[in-house]
């Protein structure tokens, strides 16, 4: 999408009006921090969240609601600032965000960055994240948090009385019908994450299918408030396909300061952990859906989200086997 000087100018304008206004007459109220489990030691960790404030205003604050529902969820205020995290003067945030969110370089292929969006979409050495290669294991897609659901049908999501609207979703009930009652695995990917995604088995791919909508952040802030964001954010999907697992719908949800959804695989074959693509700057979502008696998610994941808590995962590490 080309945006004009003019719409650049205005839209910061705008933003900028509405948080001045904003935080003068509203101030922010606290609310209760983000925590999850550290999948590796067990241990309840509280997520240091990037743009907490920010989330807040927009989702908590009245002027913040109001320019959310006007400017934010859209394209064009996404897009400008991903055309700023392409801009050589961005890299000045590089070092800064390393050191505030502890992020381990030493796994990471490159260490000199042309711009934030060239680090926030860093390539990670090939043994970094070793992929467990058995036929019948499931392995996370991304790093992330990751929430799980045996059957869709009978589970609420994120707040109580709310499921997962797959149709919404899908925006094809014919192909909805098929996981109505299946398995959903929600891997939430924050910016300080390492952000390209990768097949989490290995199968025939159907073509890309992509469903227009907007940019509302996906962080836990604004899902309390919001729980179907899923279903109205910008979303792709593909459809992988093996003799064991059947048919796996892969989909990737757009947010808000997600410049793009990049997908890099070419062919119409995947092997698993092969990188599928990368989002650019912004926190972002993998969807994994499974039909019905298909995979067995591990227990862990299970219970910490019957908790009401995310639990870490990286790439190419098990999640669920062949049921």
């Amino acid at each position: 999408m080309k945006i004009t000087k003019s719409k650049k100018r205005w839209g910061i304008i705008l933003l900028l009006l509405a948080i001045l206004i904003g935080q003068t007459f509203y101030p922010l109220k606290p609310q209760e921090p983000i925590q999850y489990y550290e999948r590796d030691s067990g241990q309840m960790k509280t997520e240091k969240v990037v743009g907490e404030k920010w989330l807040i205003w927009l989702y908590y604050n009245p002027f913040g609601e109001a320019t959310l529902w006007t400017l934010a969820k859209r394209k064009v205020v996404s897009s400008i600032y991903g055309n700023m995290m392409d801009r050589s003067s961005s890299a000045k945030k590089i070092q800064p965000f390393i050191e505030d969110y502890n992020i381990d370089m030493s796994i990471v292929q490159e260490k000199g960055f042309d711009n934030f969006n060239a680090f926030f979409t860093r390539k990670l050495k090939d043994d970094a994240r070793p992929i467990d290669t058995s036929f019948n294991i499931v392995v996370s897609p991304a790093d992330g948090k990751i929430l799980a659901y045996a059957d869709i049908s009978k589970s609420d999501f994120i707040i109580k009385g709310y499921r997962f609207d797959v149709f919404s979703f899908l925006d094809n009930p014919d192909l909805a019908q098929k996981y109505h009652d299946g398995a959903l695995l929600i891997m939430r990917l924050a910016p300080v994450d390492y952000h390209r995604f990768h097949f989490p088995i290995s199968g025939g791919l159907s073509p890309n299918v992509k469903i227009n909508g907007n940019y509302y952040s996906v962080n836990p802030l604004a899902l309390r408030k919001k729980a179907e964001i899923f279903c109205l954010n910008k979303r792709e999907y593909t459809i992988l396909s093996n003799s064991l697992f059947g048919d796996v719908i892969m989909a990737e949800v757009g947010a808000t300061m997600v410049g793009s959804i990049e997908q890099t695989f070419k062919g119409n074959v995947a092997n698993k952990g092969d990188e599928k693509g990368y989002f650019k700057f912004g926190g972002s979502t993998i969807v994994l859906l499974f039909q019905k008696n298909i995979i067995q998610i591990d227990e862990d994941l299970l219970i910490n989200t019957a908790k009401g808590y995310e639990t870490t995962v990286k790439m190419g590490e098990r999640i669920g086997i062949k049921k």
